[in-house]
Order: structure tokens, then C-alpha cells, then sequence
């Protein structure tokens, strides 16, 4: 019974040390993707595991070479899950630092109930939009969420915890959809997005919205699509975008892409765009946030993963330089432990963190 007790504290904890190895690694493959982006995000619910397993294989350790085997594994797993809680106790600092200046007192959180409308049509083509409020009468601040998936997949029931979140709390958010490439390319994209800026300005009044109040908020490709509706419309009713992990020059994401590569970085843009750079040299300019950056530019908070393989962190830094210089307000929260689609992770660490950093951003956004 002990020997069997034992080789299964041996197996769990080898299969631990696996999981913890792509906290520092990271995943060549789509496949191992999802590992390098849990790992990190749970890596307190996995140091809690591997200090279990390091008690119970120490007390075998000196009568069984199995358990002494565990025990190296199980503590090697403890180190490893270590990194991600130190680094985020040296981020948060920076990240209070960087919000100073784009930061309101928020009320006692005090979730209320909310009415959900699903397939509203918004656009010529068949497209449609969900909506969350508040069940309150009232007047409400607009957050127009985009989902993202490599501009190929997704819904705007993408990420409804989110929608969920910010609804009981006293916003509209207003889950929009958008054609999807190859079958449809850039432009395409943003005229969606348009048309669902016109609908909220227009019909969004009769959900208990403010039009006058928006704060776009995107996820990867979505995120792309935020930033490049908001900087081109300058002053209006956008009163601020919440980026997550955005690509932010095409034609750089696709000349350098990351090392490795799971997601196939040149592939997913040349189906976007329709083309590689040198054949649509002008295509990827005008779909790139960066083209579009002024002064104008509405406040943008940006987060991204320094272990991001799909959209890296540098483009991240390279948009908050360029808004910067323009004289536009840029927060760059950058989270040394995170990889790409982090707040993915129900739970996490980032989600956590990125979600109240993302409520004090909205708030101040809504209330300038």
C-alpha cells in the first residue's frame, strides 16, 4: 500500500514539474499554448500543490528512492511557481505607479442584477450584437467589447464574464460581432466595427445607454480593431480603449515574427489582409493602430505579456512611445509572468489583476 501510495506521489509530482516547466518555456506548439499561458496565471494554486507533495514524499524520502525522486520533483515544481508570485509583487508597484494620473476612487463594488438582449442586428449584413445593463432604470456609460481570434473565430458571447462583470456594476456593455477572414479581409473588419459605433450612438438610448460615454474594449485581434476605430476618429463620443495584447503594426508583426511561433503569426496576417506586406504594402499601414496615432488619440490602457509569443510585448512599448510623443495618454501595464489571451484564465492572476486595473481606467475614462 505505501509503495503504491509513493508512485503515485511520484507521478503527480512529475506531472507537476511538467505543467511548471512552461512557467520559464516557452510552447512551440498551439498544442502546449494553453500550458504556457495556465501555468503561470495558477502558479499559486501549483506551489500550494507542489508543498503538499514535498511533506508527503519527504516522509519516505530516507527508506524509498521513489520518494526522494518525488521530492526533487515536487520541489523543483515549488521553485518554478515561485517566479510568477515574485514577479507580480515587483509589478504591482510599477503598474500603481503607471495608473496614478488615469485613476478615480471607485464605490464599494455592489454587483446588481442585469438584463441580457442577445442578437440584436446592428448592419446590412448579418450581423448582430449582444447587450448587458443594468436591470435598473437609469443612465448608463457604454462599453463596446470586441472579441478577439485571429480576425477567423469567435462570438460575441466571447468573454461574457466580462460582459457580465462590468453590467452589474453599472455599465452597457455591448458585445459586438464582425465578418471573419479569409472569406472576409481587411477592410471589411472595421466597417463592421463602424457600423456597430453608429448603432450604439443611434439605438443604444432605448437599452438606458449614454452614447456620449464609450470606452471600446478589445482582446487581441478585437483589440486591433478597438484602437484602430478609436484613433481614426479622433475627438467623439470615444472617451477611451482598453487594449489587451493588440497587434499594433502589421507589417512589423509580420516581418519579425515571434520565436517560436505557435500561432503561425505571417500566415494568420496574410489571411487578414489578404496578402503579404510587399503585395499590400498600404492595406497593412491602414490596418495598423499605430498609422492612425495624434494627438487626438483617445487615453488608451494597454496590457501585454512579457512572455507573449503571439503578439509581444515590444509592440506594446512601441504604442505607448508613439502615443506618448503625439501628446496622447498612454498606461502601458506590462505583466513579466503572462503570456498571450492571460485573463483567459478563470482565476488568474492576471484576469485579477488586469479586471481592476481595467474598472479604475473605465471609470476615470467615463467621468473626464
Amino acid at each position: 500500500m505505501r509503495r503504491i501510495l509513493i508512485s503515485l506521489v511520484l507521478a503527480t509530482s512529475a506531472a507537476l514539474l511538467f505543467v511548471s516547466i512552461w512557467i520559464l518555456i516557452p510552447a512551440p506548439t498551439m498544442f502546449l499554448l494553453p500550458l504556457a499561458v495556465g501555468a503561470p496565471e495558477l502558479s499559486p494554486v501549483l506551489l500550494a500543490a507542489g508543498i503538499f507533495l514535498c511533506v508527503l514524499s519527504r516522509r519516505h524520502a530516507r527508506q524509498h528512492r521513489t520518494a526522494r525522486l518525488a521530492l526533487v520533483f515536487a520541489a523543483a515544481s515549488s521553485v518554478l511557481t515561485l517566479v510568477p508570485i515574485i514577479q507580480l509583487t515587483l509589478a504591482l508597484r510599477t503598474f500603481d505607479a503607471a495608473m496614478a494620473q488615469t485613476t478615480v476612487t471607485l464605490p464599494a463594488a455592489t454587483p446588481g442584477e442585469i438584463t441580457v438582449t442577445r442578437g440584436v442586428p446592428f448592419s446590412k449584413v448579418p450581423l448582430s450584437l449582444d447587450v448587458y445593463r443594468p436591470a435598473a432604470p437609469g443612465t448608463y456609460p457604454v462599453i463596446m467589447q470586441i472579441y478577439g481570434g485571429s480576425w477567423q473565430n469567435g462570438a460575441p458571447t466571447s468573454q461574457e464574464w466580462f460582459s457580465r462583470h462590468f453590467a452589474e456594476r453599472g455599465y452597457v456593455v455591448v458585445a459586438i460581432d464582425y465578418r471573419h477572414a479569409p472569406e472576409w479581409i481587411w477592410p471589411e473588419q472595421i466597417e463592421d466595427v463602424r457600423t456597430a459605433q453608429w448603432w450604439i450612438e443611434n439605438e443604444s438610448p432605448k437599452f438606458g445607454a449614454d452614447p456620449t460615454r464609450i470606452v471600446l474594449v478589445g482582446r487581441s485581434a478585437g483589440a486591433q480593431l478597438a484602437m484602430r476605430l478609436a484613433y481614426q476618429e479622433g475627438p467623439s463620443a470615444i472617451r477611451g480603449v482598453v487594449n489587451y495584447y493588440g497587434p499594433v503594426d502589421l507589417e512589423e508583426g509580420w516581418r519579425r515574427p515571434p520565436r517560436p511561433d505557435p500561432a503561425k503569426v505571417r500566415g494568420i496576417l496574410e489571411m487578414f489582409i489578404g496578402g503579404t506586406p510587399d503585395r499590400k504594402p498600404e492595406h497593412y499601414r491602414h490596418a495598423s493602430p499605430i498609422s492612425w496615432v495624434s494627438s487626438a488619440s483617445a487615453p488608451t490602457l494597454s496590457f501585454y505579456g512579457s512572455r507573449d509569443h503571439i503578439v509581444e510585448a515590444r509592440f506594446g512599448r512601441t504604442l505607448d512611445a508613439a502615443l506618448r510623443k503625439a501628446g496622447a495618454t498612454s498606461v502601458l501595464l506590462e505583466l513579466p509572468w503572462a503570456e498571450h489571451a492571460f485573463d483567459s484564465v478563470p482565476n488568474g492572476m492576471g484576469r485579477r489583476i488586469a479586471l481592476s486595473y481595467t474598472e479604475r481606467f473605465i471609470a476615470w475614462a467615463v467621468a473626464r
